[in-house]
């Protein structure tokens, strides 16, 4: 078994760059589909909305920033073009959505992708003994499931 520069296997670093690069690119579109609802939200709950919007948009930057990072940090290169981005994405496109329910419900089904993805990822970087990558997706995991169980909350009414 060969190792990289950070004392993992060679082999699974590789492929674990590959699936972060799928998260990456789910979690682009998953930025663009928060910053097109902020833009677009109208109605009555316009205020709320639009700075919860703002605060998830801010964060998913950091956390686009931090999966490039940790690729990076594995040896491989991050993708980052909107071809590619949309080649690799499975986080729904939302388009022109002004109303408050359907923005929050395309935030849900974002982020209930973007944990299927992670806990595969958790699985892989746990196998590969990698604590780095294994940390990112607990967190990412848990603060993602919290903001569908609020968000599934507010659908509720």
């Amino acid at each position: 078994m060969k190792l990289n520069k950070i004392g993992l296997d060679q082999d699974k670093s590789v492929a674990l760059s590959k699936d972060l690069n799928t998260l990456l690119a789910n979690f682009q579109q998953y930025y663009l589909n928060l910053r097109g609802v902020h833009w677009n939200i109208k109605g009555k709950r316009f205020f709320d909305l639009h700075e919860k919007f703002e605060e998830l948009y801010v964060d998913a930057n950091l956390k686009v920033d931090e999966i490039a990072e940790r690729i990076l940090t594995l040896g491989g290169t991050p993708l980052h073009t909107f071809e590619d981005y949309t080649n690799a994405a499975k986080v729904p496109v939302g388009k022109n959505i002004t109303k408050d329910v359907e923005a929050v419900q395309l935030i849900v089904d974002s982020l209930s992708e973007l944990l299927t993805i992670e806990r595969e990822i958790l699985d892989a970087s746990d196998d590969a003994n990698d604590e780095g990558t294994n940390a990112m997706m607990s967190d990412l995991i848990t603060e993602q499931e919290k903001t569908v169980w609020m968000f599934t909350a507010w659908l509720s009414e």
